[in-house]
C-alpha cells in the first residue's frame, strides 16, 4: 500500500508528460495554421495565375 502512496506521488510530481503535451499542442496549432494559409494562398493564386492567362495574348503572329 506505501508503494501505491509513493508511486502516486511521484506521478502527481513528475511533469514531464505536461511539456510534451504543450510541445504537442504548439505543433497542432502550427500544422493548422499553414494549413489554413495554404488553402487561402492557394486560391488566390489559382485566381491570379488564371486572371495573367486570360490576360495574355496567346496567339501568335505570324
Amino acid at each position: 500500500m506505501l508503494y501505491l502512496v509513493q508511486f502516486l506521488q511521484r506521478f502527481q510530481k513528475d511533469e514531464k508528460g505536461q511539456a510534451l503535451t504543450e510541445y504537442g499542442l504548439i505543433i497542432a496549432l502550427i500544422a493548422l495554421v499553414v494549413i489554413g494559409a495554404v488553402v487561402v494562398i492557394g486560391t488566390n493564386l489559382n485566381e491570379i495565375m488564371t486572371t495573367i492567362g486570360g490576360d495574355l495574348d496567346i496567339t501568335p503572329t505570324p
